[in-house]
């Protein structure tokens, strides 16, 4: 099965490569996306859905891909700079969008159609001016569970599938939240949080959190992912801040317990910040730095390749089946 390769860019659109990322393109002849656009989130429905559906500065849009073109999806998110957007694993037709000021829209349609949650978020924070939606998580068994972590605001929790929030991370020393991941071990969930300050875990659905120490001389953390096949296999992104010029990719084989850094060839040139499989082929992994270089591994992390091209700053990362 071929896997093609979506990477979103702040000030250079997006690309795409259908030869696992040796070549590159930036659909540009009547596009229907801006060249320049900032592009933040990247979502496709893991199993059944065949859209690709990426979420800018603009608004939302959709890929056409034999048409090699974005269709721009009018709705109440347009004007909003979009950080996050995922679809549920367990209905393709429900997604939920984080927006710049924080704030939390969700479509029972595919993307058609939009409604806002009410749910008071903080807008103006510290170190950014305006808080941002940075993460959204269904939970893989529970569809009525639903995260969101919000830069800076803390993580969120809805338990009727998103359609009303509280705010749940007591004892975290940072409430800049960048990811959330959780895995079940044993039949028990363990949520999972990157933030400014380190990796955070929960086994209490979020009651409580404790921090776990990185052996990083940096504690920032961004992106954290379980590979698709669920074996408990997982991978943290690490760096020296935003953008840093230095950083590293973590891997854990028992369900976040320990973690050990990844061989990237080369010499990294900001924080590692996107990771990107499917479950298709969940030995595929992509990872991205900040500033645009990427590395690929075929068989699920053991060892990694650099990829030549490399791009300027990238915020999203996006691997599924060609249509």
């Amino acid at each position: 099965m071929t896997m093609g390769v979506y990477a979103g860019t702040v000030g250079t659109s997006m690309w795409v490569s259908e030869d696992g990322g040796e070549e590159w393109i930036r659909p540009y002849d009547n596009a229907g996306l801006y060249l320049e656009s900032l592009v933040f989130s990247l979502t496709s429905q893991p199993y059944q859905g065949k859209d690709v559906l990426l979420g800018t500065s603009q608004g939302l849009y959709r890929w056409l891909g034999p048409q090699r073109k974005w269709e721009h999806i009018p709705s109440v998110l347009d004007g909003y700079p979009i950080w996050s957007l995922e679809q549920s694993p367990h209905d393709p037709n429900v997604l939920l969008a984080g927006v710049r000021p924080a704030a939390l829209y969700r479509s029972e349609d595919g993307g058609r159609n939009w409604n806002r949650i009410p749910v008071e978020m903080a807008k103006t924070c510290i170190f950014v001016d305006q808080t941002r939606v940075t993460t959204i998580l269904f939970d893989p068994v529970d569809p009525n569970l639903v995260w969101a972590g919000v830069e800076i605001d803390g993580v969120w929790r809805s338990r009727d599938g998103g359609q009303t929030w509280e705010k749940c991370c007591r004892n975290m020393v940072s409430e800049d939240i960048h990811g959330l991941c959780s895995t079940y071990e044993s039949g028990q969930r363990k949520l999972f949080a990157t933030t400014n300050k380190g990796l955070f875990v929960s086994r209490n659905n979020g009651e409580t959190w404790q921090q776990i120490l990185l052996d990083s001389p940096w504690q920032y953390t961004r992106t954290i992912v379980e590979r698709p096949d669920n074996k408990g296999v997982m991978f943290v992104t690490n760096g020296n801040g935003p953008p840093g010029n230095s950083g590293k990719l973590f891997r854990s084989s028992d369900h976040g317990a320990s973690w050990k850094v990844c061989d990237l060839p080369g010499t990294t040139n900001s924080t590692i910040w996107c990771v990107a499989s499917h479950s298709s082929n969940p030995n595929l992994i992509y990872v991205c730095s900040n500033f645009g270089q990427m590395w690929r591994s075929e068989d699920g992390g053991d060892t990694w390749i650099k990829l030549q091209r490399e791009f300027g700053e990238l915020r999203s990362l996006l691997v599924r089946p060609l249509q």
